[in-house]
């Protein structure tokens, strides 16, 4: 039953609109859409990325 409580998802960097990371998050504790700030590879500098379905 654990399974469908976390769900899997796709970080898009807010600048550039590349995909780049892959992540899971608990649907319970976190209910809104996740905003990271990771770093871009394309853009070579942290950006925010946001929870994009996958």
């Amino acid at each position: 039953m654990a399974s469908d409580v976390r769900i899997k998802l796709l970080l898009e960097c807010t600048e550039c609109k590349r995909r780049n990371y892959a992540t899971e998050k608990n649907r319970r504790n976190s209910t809104g859409k996740l905003e990271l700030r990771k770093y871009c590879p394309w853009d070579k500098k942290h950006t925010v990325h946001k929870e994009v379905k996958v």
